[in-house]
């Protein structure tokens, strides 16, 4: 199968015919990988039009090499420009470089996620005395990011990373029953129109999600990301749960790829994958995100395990 026909299998709650698919909502060590980095939008905004047309190829194609050399299935274009006009060029050139070989995603979602700690308080004031302004700007927020998903899909855009953070380790931000009147009509109505312009939709959220797993899936969305083991997500409780309703992608614990041994590492990609593959469904990938200071060491052999472990078919068996 070519990597994107691995990732539509997995949305669609099968099996692929070979391995289990992979991807990350960013992958933030290219230079520890590649010796290169992606483009700031400063870099770009002050380069003449000549010099801004190379750097957008050369961010392109980096984004490429990293999917080859990673065996990616889907190609997150977090990086680099922020620009929309910026974002869409590099898209469409990403898309030109790769023809039908894997899916593009982009991060978008409209939804209300955690407050910082500077608009916390707000928020608790308006959840009580501002509930109808509330909601009217969460309609607001959702309607932008629908018109700007018509535009990331005709420049070749088929994934949409909803990236909300919803939950602490400890509970998402909001009871079950506020967050069934604040968040879950808003993030369903958003799936639903996505899913409209031919998108697949995976809602990201850090934390303890068990609480509103429920509300997660009834949002329609096509795959869970990143069921954190750091929070106490259990993926084979979650698998158990609701496998025969969504896709899950995860998760492969970031502490241990961050500050335990490559042995930890690869342990912990070993249960990944015995949790999650059975029956298809299922993304490997991190809790998180390979993030910068992460050892590129322990992130390649999770890799290696999933190369050496994940298969559900091999040719000629």
């Amino acid at each position: 199968m070519t990597p994107k026909e691995r990732a539509i299998a997995a949305f669609e709650l099968r099996e692929p015919d070979d391995i289990v698919p992979t991807f990350e909502l960013q992958f933030q060590l290219s230079e520890a990988l590649l010796g290169k980095k992606h483009a700031t939008q400063r870099e770009l905004d002050e380069a003449s039009p000549g010099e801004k047309d190379r750097l957008l190829s050369i961010e392109a194609e980096l984004y490429v090499e990293e999917a080859e050399r990673l065996d990616y299935s889907i190609i997150s274009v977090s990086f680099g420009p922020h620009n929309s006009e910026d974002l869409l060029q590099t898209i469409r050139r990403i898309c030109r470089l790769v023809g039908e070989k894997y899916l593009i995603a982009v991060l978008l979602d409209g939804t209300m996620g955690i407050p910082n700690g500077q608009t916390m308080m707000t928020l608790s004031m308006r959840l009580t005395d501002d509930a109808d302004g509330l909601k009217a700007e969460q309609d607001r927020n959702v309607d932008g990011a629908i018109e700007y998903a018509k535009r990331l899909a005709d420049a070749g855009v088929g994934v949409a990373l909803m990236v909300a953070d919803y939950c602490f380790n400890d509970g998402p931000f909001l009871s079950p029953a506020m967050f069934r009147e604040f968040v879950t009509p808003y993030l369903a109505r958003q799936v639903s129109e996505l899913k409209k312009l031919g998108l697949y939709t995976v809602k990201h959220t850090d934390g303890n999600i068990m609480p509103i797993l429920d509300q997660l899936v009834e949002s329609g969305a096509d795959a869970l990301h990143s069921i954190d083991p750091q929070a106490g997500v259990d993926l084979k409780e979650v698998k158990r749960l609701v496998g025969d309703r969504i896709a899950l992608c995860g998760n492969v614990r970031c502490d241990f790829l961050q500050s335990r041994t490559v042995q930890d590492a690869v342990t912990d990609a070993e249960r990944s994958l015995r949790d999650g593959m059975p029956g298809g469904g299922y993304f490997f990938c991190t809790s998180n995100t390979p993030f910068i200071g992460m050892p590129l060491e322990n992130y390649l052999a999770a890799l290696d395990v999933r190369r050496r472990l994940g298969w559900y078919k091999r040719e000629g068996l």
